[in-house]
């Protein structure tokens, strides 16, 4: 028996393994919404959302600056933003590839309202749909 065959874990899949599993839920996550942002017109309001969520729901948030939190809370990932919020709530949708998605977003009629950029936990862009509305697409 050769020491490959030796540190195969109880799966059957080995050492290597491990890898093909991130790819396989990473995959599974690919083009699906898993966040929701929603826009608070300032710090105040902000923290009143909070305060709201918090004391109806129990949602427990992690801040992210003066300007932004989210919880894992909610069932799906949510978000409150102060900073540059949008005028409603929109949907995050989670992509393998960003700058491949982009294109897409725009090849199949999709506008671009903000491009690519980072963030803590990875980067995004927004785009508004032919029927006018705005979500966004993250990755790492």
């Amino acid at each position: 028996m050769s020491e490959a065959e030796r540190t195969r874990d109880q799966d059957g899949q080995g050492q290597s393994g491990q890898g093909q599993d991130a790819l396989e839920l990473a995959k599974a996550a690919h083009n699906r919404i898993d966040f929701v942002e929603f826009p608070a017109p300032d710090r105040e309001a902000l923290r009143q959302a909070q305060e709201f969520y918090t004391r109806t729901f129990g949602w427990k948030y992690q801040k992210w600056g003066e300007d932004y939190i989210d919880t894992a809370d909610s069932g799906v990932g949510s978000g409150l933003a102060s900073d540059e919020p949008t005028s409603a709530p929109f949907a995050v949708v989670y992509v393998v590839d960003l700058e491949h998605t982009r294109k897409e977003v725009e090849r199949n009629g999709g506008v671009i309202v903000r491009d690519i950029f980072s963030f803590p936990g990875g980067r995004r862009f927004h785009f508004k749909d032919p029927a006018g509305n705005e979500l966004a697409a993250w990755s790492e």
